[in-house]
């Protein structure tokens, strides 16, 4: 696969929205601010991945090697931190025996916030940072905090620059011959 074959499978980035995502106005939206298709799918862990097409008109998709799973705010998180927590840890368990890279973006969220308790939930800020913490060690996932405007340029970009870099890999496996 040659840079500009690159090029133009990364024209084609299709988001993949998890089926279980409520259609909601928000949903709709943040599809709108990424500017790319998207597809609903099953997703075996995550709300979000991408596929693109390839130049022979295969598909190659980030599935089952990258996600991103989103909150909508701290409130959410310490939901699946304490109630669901277990549910929870097995997505990401899911994620990590299948080797996938996966992002965790929580909106309206920043780690002062954490920190000193802005946010409704019982769960005491010291118990949310290390639940979060234990996260990033245990999943080897990345916590990426952000205000919902933002949302989905952010999954747009991830998952743009993810498939980028898988793309690079067959052009650097392969000394740049063709794949």
């Amino acid at each position: 696969m040659h840079p500009f074959e690159i090029d133009a499978a990364l024209k084609t980035l299709t988001v993949l929205v998890d089926t279980r995502e409520q259609p909601t106005e928000r949903l709709k939206k943040r599809l709108s601010d990424m500017g790319v298709p998207s597809q609903r799918r099953k997703l075996d862990f995550g709300d979000y991945s991408a596929a693109v097409t390839l130049p022979d008109g295969s598909e190659l998709s980030l599935q089952y090697s990258v996600c991103v799973e989103r909150k909508m705010d701290l409130d959410e998180l310490c939901s699946c931190f304490c109630r669901e927590r277990e549910r929870f840890a097995r997505e990401f368990e899911r994620a990590r025996t299948a080797g996938a890279k996966m992002y965790l973006l929580v909106e309206k969220a920043s780690w002062e916030k954490a920190y000193c308790g802005a946010y409704r939930s019982r769960m005491t800020s010291q118990a949310l940072t290390a639940s979060m913490i234990t996260w990033l060690a245990r999943y080897d996932c990345q916590i990426i905090m952000c205000e919902p405007k933002n949302t989905g340029r952010i999954i747009k970009e991830i998952l743009y620059r993810e498939m980028k870099e898988k793309l690079s890999e067959c052009l650097t496996s392969r000394g740049g011959e063709d794949v």
